[in-house]
């Protein structure tokens, strides 16, 4: 079982997609969920749906972090083709997962109370981005 989500985005942040999942999971029975974002400037987590805070600070924290490229302090970087804001996309995705793997049980990821999926965005500009789904029972 196989399918791609769409998300649409509009700038930097978490970009909750659960439900989208769960109802597209109904019909798995029992197995493991994959996804895996299709795009290397930016990544999946499974994090906190309950405080939007949480996402914020993560927003904050990774930007902190990660500069963009005309920033002095990432004065180094060599890769600025796409932006000020290309290369510390790249530089987040490759310290966040690109992929999850979720146990699903009667058709309902087994997620945690509080837990909810989300594409990170890490470029300024919207952009539509793909992730992968499957199933395996």
């Amino acid at each position: 079982m196989q399918t791609t989500f769409t998300i649409a985005t509009r700038g930097p942040g978490l970009y909750e997609f659960t439900d989208e999942v769960c109802a597209w999971c109904r019909d798995a029975g029992d197995g493991v969920l994959t996804l895996f974002v299709r795009h290397t400037s930016c990544s999946l987590l499974v994090q906190e749906n309950a405080d939007p805070d949480v996402r914020r600070d993560l927003v904050a924290f990774f930007h902190r972090l990660v500069p963009p490229a005309d920033d002095p302090s990432m004065g180094y970087l060599t890769h600025r083709m796409e932006g000020p804001d290309d290369m510390p996309a790249h530089i987040k995705a490759a310290m966040m997962p690109v992929s999850l793997s979720i146990p699903v049980r009667d058709g309902r990821p087994r997620l945690g109370t509080w837990q909810g999926i989300y594409l990170f965005e890490h470029r300024a500009a919207p952009h539509r981005r793909q992730v992968a789904a499957h199933v395996s029972r």
